[in-house]
């Protein structure tokens, strides 16, 4: 997966673009394109997904930091609708659009969580409904909630500030945090459903337990933040 993206990256030929590839446990590096500026970080023992992140943003430059799973593909070169998404002082994060390989919109944009929606989705599972998109996405950027970590586009500035992913989250609600954080700041999360990459969502939490325990672990701790209760506080869970 790793050397289709980062062939997928090489393609872009953005200017300035160079990339932070994390070992999170060991194994070998893949064949890197040539002309691609690739930084390896190996780490001894697995970090948690927002560890990972703010580490590669440590050793990062320039004027945007990108957060990028190794099972997204590209369809055409996401980076410039994207950029032009964070030109101005609001700006926070941008997203693509996120679709499977039979284009069927991924749910990469969503509300805030609260215990009723939690619950809904859950209802619909049990129910063998179908899976429930939060926004119905137009031809246009519009504002969300929250975008996935699957691709999320900052300003450095933003980051920055914003501190990063809050590592006590090791897998899971890391990015719903994150984008509350920005909101909360006054900071925008925009999806631009006209830059599309392909992802196919693997669920590990509806099928491991350690996943699923992680999972449930990440919802306790949001629910208890002071994040939480500020979203509440603006009416924004309702």
């Amino acid at each position: 997966m790793v050397a289709d993206l980062l062939a997928d990256l090489s393609a872009c030929a953005e200017p300035g673009l160079s990339v932070v590839l994390t070992l999170n446990i060991p194994e070998s590096p893949p064949i890197v394109p040539a002309g691609l500026s690739v930084s390896v970080i190996r780490n001894d023992a697995p970090k948690g997904f927002g560890a990972n992140h703010n580490a590669a943003f440590r050793i990062s430059a320039g004027e945007y930091f990108c957060v990028l799973n190794p099972d997204v593909r590209f369809i055409e070169n996401p980076f410039p609708r994207l950029l032009a998404l964070l030109d101005g002082p609001d700006s926070g994060v941008a997203a693509p659009l996120a679709v499977t390989s039979a284009g069927h919109h991924e749910d990469n944009a969503r509300r805030f969580p609260t215990p009723a929606r939690l619950m809904k989705k859950l209802l619909r599972k049990l129910l063998g409904q179908p899976h429930e998109l939060d926004y119905t996405p137009g031809g246009s950027p519009f504002e969300v909630d929250w975008v996935a970590g699957l691709m999320m586009l900052f300003g450095f500035p933003a980051y920055e500030h914003a501190g990063g992913f809050d590592e006590r989250f090791f897998l899971y609600y890391e990015d719903i945090d994150l984008c509350a954080r920005l909101r909360l700041a006054g900071k925008r999360v925009i999806v631009d459903p006209s830059a599309r990459i392909v992802h196919e969502a693997r669920r590990d939490s509806h099928r491991k337990l350690r996943f699923t325990l992680w999972h449930l672990r990440s919802v306790l701790r949001y629910m208890a933040s002071p994040v939480f209760g500020a979203l509440a506080a603006k009416g924004w869970l309702k």
